[in-house]
């Protein structure tokens, strides 16, 4: 096991690269940084744990190649993987990249980009700002996200909370489902994935939506509409679906 404790005053970027495991985030109060690495003895040997200007890193430096087009089924490291935990400062920026691990996030951190190719992506708490998800088979689940929200899925389901910006989704066959938009620009585009997006109170809706053999409905006036006249930030929606059905419904 190896473990390491920094002080680490904002601004921070925790950046996590491993091959697979899981990855747990925590944010708490104060100016350190705790790391914690585990698991497969012969992986935990590999991983280098640093922290030079601002930013501090885990990552696997095996001779075996890693990255998030590695084919699962060559992960042949071990049965348990590499564990990662990290308690780092609120407001840090997260950077985690992994092939087969479930990342984990709780607390309030300033950015984050997550990639992963059969892991889930969990955030308990808040994106301050923008927040990007990549994943091939995992599922994507966010609380909040303070700007602008990218997610990209080939078979994994996207969830996300309240938006505060645009959102653009991106997925095959997962489905996506968006609580809460108050304004900006959200756009999706799936083959048989279903979408659903939640309008805030008081916004209106602009919306240019497709679907070959899908269903549409909306249960929000358009902002053309008669009914749907009146001062407000709107929410511009464009995407397209082959099968997948269209929801729109007030948050």
């Amino acid at each position: 096991m190896l473990e390491e404790r920094f002080h680490t005053p904002l601004p921070l970027e925790l950046d996590v690269e491993i091959p697979a495991g899981s990855i747990d985030v925590d944010t708490t109060d104060g100016e350190e940084s705790v790391v914690v690495v585990d698991g497969d003895e012969h992986l935990v040997e590999h991983v280098r744990i640093t922290n030079e200007g601002g930013r501090l890193g885990v990552s696997f430096r095996g001779k075996k190649p890693f990255g998030i087009t590695l084919a699962i089924g060559s992960l042949t490291w071990g049965s348990e993987g590499i564990r990662v935990r990290a308690t780092v400062p609120h407001g840090a920026a997260a950077s985690l990249t992994t092939a087969a691990a479930d990342v984990k996030v709780r607390g309030r951190v300033r950015r984050l980009d997550a990639k992963t190719a059969s892991g889930d992506v969990f955030l308990h708490g808040e994106v301050e700002e923008d927040a990007t998800v990549k994943t091939v088979s995992g599922d994507a689940r966010l609380d909040r996200v303070g700007r602008d929200l990218t997610a990209q899925t080939v078979s994994g389901d996207v969830w996300a909370g309240s938006v505060g910006g645009s959102a653009e989704a991106k997925t095959v066959s997962g489905d996506v489902r968006l609580e809460s938009l108050r304004e900006g620009q959200a756009s999706f585009t799936t083959v048989s994935g279903d979408v659903e997006v939640g309008i805030a109170q008081g916004s209106l809706l602009d919306v240019d939506a497709d679907s070959v053999s899908g269903d549409l409905g909306s249960e929000v006036p358009l902002s053309s509409d008669p009914d749907g006249s009146g001062d407000g930030p709107t929410v511009v929606l464009r995407g397209k679906t082959v099968s997948g059905d269209v929801r729109v419904f007030r948050a």
